[in-house]
């Protein structure tokens, strides 16, 4: 077996493959940027190398830095993961010329699929179902347009050399793919270093399923079932789960012999997926093959137990696969959920920031890979996940109230996260039903989520539960010794809780006999029992006999609770104080609806907007580019522009002013 592996990538991946290599004994070579110099994976490795640079064109992407870290290291192997350089021919080549081995298939295989249109048309000659168009590249605007009337809309915009959602662009209309074009071939340019794009049909309802496949060098072959990718926002996966609930063994068997067919007519080895498109009557297309593990394999080492790095090294030696499909047994439900530093209040723009407080939940259902620790920075430069959260159970129902759990139980502090929407996409009844499509979040959540803004149910428990946190600060400061004596602190049992406008009367005392607190609310009483300590932002507690988990912050008689994907501001008030705060003057707010101000840090890659220019609604003033993505900054009003503060090629911080508006 290798005796060493060098891990050409970076983050959660990097380490993944640093853990399996370990349980097989074999030392680990990270490589970082200026920027990840101090991050986990670096730590983890057994040793490392800083190949320099902050951004992935200067660092990940340069393949001659990360042979250059070969040679010095000897590394007898090379794990691309997943993203990067991990499809690229060139890098796979380069390794062999050194004599090094590739944990990952051959570079026709690569080569062939890689290439989204030579993928389709390979996979059209082995009677593979395929989309319509998408067999030609597509240079100009106006070859695309044609390219529209042709297949007609909507239409997809591709990258061909993409993955990850990078490059890929809807257009339902000329005016759409008109805005559109140019974004996707600059996207695919700073992702993939190729701006080639093509355009092919986008099958409207269409659910995302792929098939795991993994071979050897000897033309054996094994699926390891299909996974369900079908929760997308703008093409990049958010919610995964194996199996499928769509997927019947009726179709589950086609999809597996197409796949394995395409497989075999690239002469493929190690692990691979094979996407499909499938509509609502169970039709499907070949979408593109991934020759690499993709991001949410844990779904499938959890339902199967079968590591799949383990395999792509043992394959990568020369090892025949140890197991045939007989050996193969699907164990219950899998869901994986994408942690995010994005914020779902602002139509998802990316956060950037320091990870302040980090606390990952934990238990015998869940599995977390993640790239951070506390401390961390999340940066502009790379992708915005921080983790994959998974949970495994025995049914579906059972592995999405270990998920929501699990998120309630995940605490992060620093960035904004879409842990809150990946909560209330799980308890949307379209989700629990399986009745969902790829354009599931831009038809529910078309302008994003704010979980202070969602309607919570039951907020009485709410109420509880900061009164009793409230109870146990004041408690603790009553016990203080060698307070003055006749003025020792006493805490009272009747508060006020302070929901917006709205004033609750709460009561609570200690209930001797049951070693809980009773809580009494005007219309409800609730009986909370919990061992938690002052100070912890996670709270949980049994609350009439159920076990309920959220995420508290405090400042003074200030709560921000959250629980299953909503958020709540309440005061909890003696009455007194109560009285005061109705008399207290409010702040005034800052009208900033005469600047465009950066929502996020970034480069402003383009500025399509000059002093004095009149701007409908919806029209383009900005396009940032951050962490790998552009972000189009539309007008939500017609506005006049008075004033440009900034030019194309400026790095740009949060909140700053970039347009003045008449």
């Amino acid at each position: 077996m290798f005796k060493k592996i060098l891990i050409a990538n970076r983050g959660e991946i990097a380490c993944r493959v640093i853990s399996t290599a370990k349980k097989l004994g074999i030392k680990t070579i990270a490589i970082c940027s200026d920027a990840d110099i101090n991050s986990p994976h670096v730590n983890l490795a057994d040793d490392y190398v800083n190949i320099g640079g902050n951004t992935s064109a200067e660092s990940y992407l340069v393949i001659e830095k990360i042979i250059k870290a070969i040679k010095k290291t000897n590394a007898d192997a090379v794990h691309p993961g997943y993203g990067f350089l991990s499809e690229n021919v060139s890098f796979r080549d380069e390794v062999n010329n050194i004599g090094k081995i590739f944990i990952g298939p051959p570079s026709q295989a690569i080569s062939l699929m890689g290439d989204k249109i030579k993928s389709k048309e390979i996979a059209k000659s082995a009677n593979v179902s395929v989309v319509p168009g998408g067999l030609d590249s597509i240079a100009t605007i106006d070859k695309a347009i044609m390219e529209g009337k042709k297949i007609g809309y909507p239409l997809m915009v591709k990258a061909s050399a993409g993955g990850g959602g990078k490059g890929m662009r809807i257009a339902f209309n000329e005016k759409e793919l008109r805005e559109n074009f140019t974004s996707a071939v600059n996207e695919a340019r700073s992702s993939f270093g190729d701006e080639r794009v093509f355009i092919e049909k986008y099958i409207e309802f269409p659910k995302h399923i792929e098939i795991q496949i993994l071979g050897d060098q000897f033309g054996n072959f094994v699926h390891l079932g299909e996974r369900e990718c079908s929760i997308q926002r703008r093409h990049q996966k958010v919610i995964e789960e194996a199996p499928s609930p769509f997927v019947d063994k009726k179709l589950r068997d086609k999809m597996v012999d197409h796949a394995i067919k395409l497989a075999k007519a690239v002469g493929y080895y190690s692990a691979g997926t094979v996407e499909f498109v499938v509509d609502k009557n169970k039709n499907f297309y070949f979408l593109e093959m991934n020759t690499r593990l993709q991001v949410e394999h844990p779904v499938t080492e959890l339902i199967t137990g079968i590591d799949l790095v383990e395999q792509m090294i043992k394959v990568a030696y020369g090892d025949k696969l140890n197991l045939t499909q007989k050996d193969i047994e699907f164990s219950g439900n899998a869901i994986e959920c994408r942690i995010y530093a994005e914020d779902s209040s602002k139509n998802f723009l990316p956060s950037i920031g320091r990870l302040t407080r980090y606390i990952e939940p934990k238990g015998k259902n869940i599995r977390i890979d993640s790239g951070v620790v506390e401390g961390s920075e999340i940066t502009m430069f790379y992708d915005p996940m921080i983790s994959k959260l998974c949970t495994h159970s025995s049914d579906r129902k059972s592995a999405i109230k270990e998920m929501l759990n699990a998120l309630d139980r995940y605490y992060i502090e620093g960035v904004q996260t879409n842990r809150d929407f990946l909560s209330k996409i799980l308890q949307h009844k379209n989700f629990d039903d399986g009745l969902y499509s790829t354009s599931f979040i831009s038809e529910q959540y078309k302008d994003g989520y704010d979980s202070y803004k969602d309607d919570i149910i039951n907020k009485d428990v709410l109420y509880a539960v900061a009164t009793f946190v409230n109870f146990q600060y004041l408690l603790r400061a009553a016990s203080i010794s060698n307070q003055l004596k006749g003025f020792n602190k006493t805490v009272g049992n009747i508060w006020n809780v302070i929901d917006n406008k709205k004033n609750i009367n709460v009561k609570i005392n200690y209930n001797n006999f049951n070693n809980n607190f009773d809580v009494y609310l005007p219309e409800k009483h609730f009986s909370i029992k919990s061992n938690w300590k002052i100070g912890y932002p996670l709270f949980s507690a049994i609350i009439d006999n159920k076990l309920h988990y959220f995420s508290i912050q405090r400042n003074g008689p200030k709560f921000k609770i959250n629980h299953k994907g909503s958020m709540i501001d309440l005061l909890v008030l003696s009455e007194r104080h109560s009285e005061l705060n109705k008399i207290m003057i409010p702040r005034k707010k800052v009208d900033t609806s005469k600047f465009l101000l950066a929502p996020m840090p970034g480069l402003l890659v383009s500025l399509p907007v000059k002093n004095g220019d009149s701007v409908d609604e919806n029209q383009p003033l900005a396009i940032i580019e951050a962490m790998k993505m552009e972000n189009i900054i539309k007008s939500d009003k017609k506005v006049k522009i008075k004033k440009i503060n900034c030019k194309e090629g400026d790095s740009l911080e949060v909140d700053q002013v970039i347009l003045e508006f008449e």
